[in-house]
């Protein structure tokens, strides 16, 4: 069984919880041009490496960044957004 350390709830089942996407800076939808909006929007960088993405764990409402090598599939760490210090 695969396995993921929800930062709240500890080390949990991979079917507890929901891939939300990879994470990246917003724009300021303000001041950035449009040039900018689309590519925050619609580009996504596609190489494999060191990401950090999205997670949602349904069971606690808990979303969090997880760093993650998308070659290896392997996580090295978790934490709730903004408490990156924290773990």
């Amino acid at each position: 069984m695969k396995l993921l350390d929800c930062p709240i709830n500890g080390i949990r089942p991979m079917s507890e919880f929901t891939y939300g996407g990879e994470y990246r800076d917003m724009p300021d939808p303000d001041t950035c041009t449009d040039k900018e909006w689309a590519a925050y929007v619609h580009y996504r960088n596609g190489a494999p490496g060191l990401k950090k993405e999205w997670w949602y764990h349904g069971p606690s409402g808990t979303w969090f960044i997880a760093e993650r090598d998308t070659m290896t599939d392997k996580i090295s760490r978790t934490y709730i957004a903004g408490q990156e210090e924290a773990k």
